[in-house]
């Protein structure tokens, strides 16, 4: 005997409604763009960005530098149980507790997708004053340390595709910043290169000073970045060697768990 139909719910929310037929589409179908997912619905262009926005909010969805839409963590934990995003913060949890334990302040991992950064995992430190948790928030990437730490991976082509004139300048899509002065932007890259770490004093919280470095795979390829962050009256820069230090080797840790992990 086959399953009876099912029947919309009397008090049907349109929003929830698209936001899943979008979920299933990614999770079944694979890419979309935003005139696609606007096709599909038979909404506005400028409705199908904002859902497609909450999903990678959500990590139900990613945006890559193509401006394609794939399904996210969410979506490929339920079919490929573990997802590289959940992989990476159990790898992660563990070593961030570390880093608490050595300065006592509060430790973040943190992945790109296009021009924000997501907060994967966190662990606070235990001091009255102290940076919280970030986890699950969503950051300009050109604003965070991790994101400096993972733009800086990028050729000037791949970065002018996370940053690409025309669509900031698409007044009909939201975002969560303007497009930042790229020559500056490149500067500051450059540095990161040079310096093989990401120094943030201030830039995404009036406040907060946040240090990290990047965690890789096997091949090389930079994965996540990884943080400590403070008050800024209680950073000293004489403590940055040992800081830098510390975060590679911790770092490292977090690499040699996540390829035992694969």
């Amino acid at each position: 005997m086959g399953k009876p139909l099912k029947n919309p719910p009397t008090y049907l929310i349109n929003s929830v409604d698209h936001a899943l037929r979008l979920a299933a589409i990614l999770q079944l179908e694979g890419e979309l763009t935003v005139s696609d997912a606007a096709e599909r619905l038979g909404v506005a262009r400028s409705t199908a960005h904002r859902l497609l926005a909450m999903l990678v909010y959500r990590d139900f969805a990613v945006q890559d530098e193509r401006r394609l839409y794939r399904a996210g963590p969410v979506l490929e934990l339920a079919a490929h149980s573990p997802s590289a995003a959940s992989r990476l913060r159990a790898a992660a949890l563990p070593h961030l507790h570390r880093l608490v334990g050595m300065f006592d302040e509060s430790a973040n991992l943190a992945v790109r997708t296009g021009d924000t950064v997501r907060f994967i995992a966190s662990a606070e430190c235990f001091q009255t004053l102290r940076v919280g948790s970030r986890e699950g928030m969503v950051f300009p990437a050109h604003d965070t340390t991790a994101g400096l730490l993972l733009l800086a991976e990028l050729t000037d082509d791949e970065l002018e595709a996370v940053y690409p004139a025309d669509r900031y300048a698409d007044e009909s899509e939201e975002r969560l910043t303007a497009r930042p002065d790229m020559d500056r932007l490149r500067a500051e890259l450059a540095q990161v290169r040079r310096n093989g770490f990401a120094l943030n004093q201030g830039r995404s919280e009036r406040g907060v000073v946040a240090l990290g470095v990047s965690v890789r795979d096997s091949d090389g390829t930079a994965l996540a970045g990884l943080s400590v962050s403070m008050p800024s009256a209680r950073y000293d820069k004489h403590r940055l060697p040992a800081l830098v230090d510390a975060l590679f080797r911790v770092a490292s840790a977090v690499e040699a768990d996540l390829a035992r992990s694969g």
